[in-house]
């Protein structure tokens, strides 16, 4: 028997899914809320990295969850492992911005 890789779409407005196991090229099943039930992984993408579900052109979103989390940086071709070398995340400047405004420097005490 044959070992089926598999990703995960978190949301159908998604262009990115994550891998569930590290992937080598070649099919992948797609997961969860997939527009598609499959598709080809075009080089070795780390567990629980993201993968390209289409191209992906430079400064367009990366969606994941159904938001944006980031913007490319460079063109991302279909099948691509997505991550920082090929897109800036928009989740850390927007965690670091918020906490500026709120200022939410908070001492924790663990008992």
């Amino acid at each position: 028997m044959t070992h089926v890789q598999t990703a995960f779409v978190i949301d159908r407005r998604d262009n990115v899914a994550t891998a569930l196991e590290s992937l080598t090229p070649g099919v992948v099943r797609l997961t969860g809320e997939p527009v598609q039930p499959e598709t080809t992984v075009t080089q070795e993408i780390p567990d629980g990295h993201k993968l390209a579900l289409q191209d992906i052109a430079a400064d367009e979103d990366i969606i994941k969850y159904g938001v944006v989390i980031g913007r490319a940086t460079v063109p991302i071709p279909a099948g691509s492992w997505v991550h920082l070398h090929c897109m800036r995340s928009l989740v850390d400047e927007l965690r670091v911005y918020n906490k500026v405004l709120a200022d939410t420097t908070v001492k924790t005490i663990y008992e």
